[in-house]
């Protein structure tokens, strides 16, 4: 394998994870769309995550059954192309069938769940696809900042997104009440249009093949642990539909589920320690720890956002309406971009001295489009202005980091921690903005968390790759753990805030796990004579 990023290859690769950026930008109007035309409450107007999540889950569950049935991993057979291929039409599919049964007079809300759960079905296996790909167009030892470029270009999808849905919906930047069924059904066949566009260019686009045809060994331990994982998400998707399951008992419901679901996953790395045979994968310890740590990651990286709204309500904090919020959640999404642009400048063949200057000099520029898409939405920026110390602060911890994937990943989760420490014991803007610099902290952690996870896998690397996206579940799970403890105020007095402020114990939870992730997988890993670190500053 050629030890230079492959370009060409690359650059065509990149392209879907600005659509899962772009798509995901929807979300956020698709969402009340259907609570008002449908007339929903909002816990059932959540179920479309609830179907985003369980799409990635279940979609990666059935490929894999399907490579275990068989004994060939699917992907290594048909190829990381042919998958991300396969995974648009899936969702050019989805997509049309939500248009057209947004047409239909006897639209449900049930079909319209369906339709959205093939959507996110195909994206399941463009990133089971891509992710391993990324790893592939190049040295393994710089896969992170491959995939931290992947992530910057998806961070853009996701911050224009919004302007160009709501242009297609409304015409201009509006609120969600105003759009009509007729404009949800153009949004989705544009969105059709743009699958098949990516479909042709990968279909004829000259990128590897990356085939085997190679037998993998049976995985019996690893399959009943994932099948036990997916029953016992089901009442987790299910829980608003259960009769007279209300307040305190949803809240048990959700938290033994999530407690089972991390218990099996601890339990499986303690026996595959003692005897590999039979756990396919998760006989490596790093992909196993990386499981945890995606599902930990996925979870921290949503809850912040979901609960943050009612932190805001509070006095103490700011006593924003939910109509002047915008600013500061897209001040969230935007220190996303901010560590991924940054975390991307890695993947450029530079000289030592410009990469540290674009590290410092790029961080200011993302925050510079955060202003300008601010200012032509029309908010209020007033709030932004103190915000460029928290960048800094982050420019020095990626500098201290120097692209190394453990450290890297040790130092933003020590951040994160100390971010959320900041917010359990101070209000106002400093707790705000602790809460908000997380993002830059979480922006980087996929890609190092993904590149540790799968080092060393040999021929497992498109099924370990198929669990690590399983694991994207954590985020329909963490956000309504810390919800719980936030329905503990019992009041929305805006003057009470304890439980409230309380919740950011659960996140504070989070980063800690993923600080003590990084420091075992780099045990683990040098136990098998692997030092990723060394070899990336090696590699400089």
């Amino acid at each position: 394998m050629n030890q230079q990023t492959k370009w060409s290859q690359f650059g065509v690769l990149i392209t879907v994870f600005f659509f899962w950026g772009f798509v995901a930008a929807s979300n956020s109007i698709f969402i009340p769309f259907c609570k008002k035309f449908f007339n929903l409450d909002q816990i059932q107007s959540q179920l479309v995550g609830s179907a985003f999540y369980g799409a990635y889950f279940y979609g990666s569950l059935l490929l894999y059954l399907y490579s275990a049935v068989s004994r060939t991993d699917l992907l290594n057979k048909v190829g990381y192309k042919k998958g991300i291929v396969y995974g648009l039409l899936i969702s050019v599919v989805g997509a049309i069938a939500l248009a057209m049964i947004s047409g239909s007079a006897n639209v449900t809300f049930g079909l319209v769940l369906v339709a959205f759960f093939v959507i996110a079905l195909g994206f399941s296996l463009q990133q089971t696809s891509a992710q391993p790909f990324a790893v592939a167009l190049g040295s393994p030892e710089t896969g992170t900042h491959r995939l931290n470029m992947g992530g910057s270009v998806n961070s853009f999808g996701t911050l224009l997104g919004p302007l160009v849905v709501s242009f297609l919906l409304f015409g201009s930047v509006a609120s969600a009440s105003d759009a009509s069924i007729e404009s949800i059904q153009k949004l989705y066949f544009f969105l059709a249009g743009l699958f098949i566009v990516a479909s042709l260019i990968f279909a004829y686009a000259n990128l590897p093949k990356t085939t085997s045809d190679e037998q993998l060994d049976k995985s019996p331990k690893a399959m009943n642990v994932l099948l036990i994982i997916g029953v016992v998400f089901l009442p987790v998707l299910f829980s608003d539909w259960m009769q007279g399951v209300t307040g305190i008992k949803k809240s048990i419901i959700i938290i033994t589920c999530l407690l089972i679901i991390l218990g099996t996953l601890f339990y499986a790395l303690a026996q595959a320690k003692k005897n590999p045979e039979g756990w396919g994968a998760m006989a490596y310890p790093q992909l196993a720890l990386g499981m945890i740590a995606i599902f930990i990651y996925v979870g921290v990286e949503v809850t912040i956002d979901n609960n943050f709204g009612a932190l805001l309500k509070k006095n103490a904090f700011g006593g924003y309406d939910e109509s002047h919020i915008s600013h500061l959640i897209s001040l969230y999404w935007g220190s996303m971009m901010i560590g991924r642009w940054t975390g991307a400048i890695s993947v450029f063949n530079v000289g030592k001295q410009v990469k540290r200057f674009l590290v410092i000099v790029v961080p200011f520029v993302a925050y510079g489009v955060i202003i300008g898409v601010n200012l032509i939405k029309g908010n209020d920026i007033s709030d932004l202005k103190m915000y460029p110390i928290c960048i800094a602060i982050a420019v020095i911890a990626f500098l201290y980091a120097e692209e190394k994937p453990v450290k890297l990943l040790l130092t933003v989760s020590v951040l994160g921690c100390v971010g959320m420490i900041i917010a359990l014991t101070s209000t106002g803007m400093l707790a705000n903005y602790a809460i908000i610099s997380t993002g830059m902290c979480c922006s980087v952690m996929w890609p190092a968390i993904f590149a540790l996870a799968v080092n060393g896998i040999g021929k497992y690397q498109s099924q370990g790759s198929a669990f690590l996206i399983m694991m994207i579940l954590g985020g329909a799970i963490i956000p309504p753990v810390q919800g719980a403890v936030i329905d503990m105020e019992l009041t929305a007095d805006p003057n009470i805030h304890t439980y409230t402020q309380l919740s950011y114990l659960v996140p504070l939870m989070c980063f800690a796990y993923l600080a003590w992730h990084a420091i075992q997988t780099r045990s683990v890993l040098k136990k098998q004579g692997l030092d990723v670190d060394a070899q990336v500053a090696a590699s400089h």
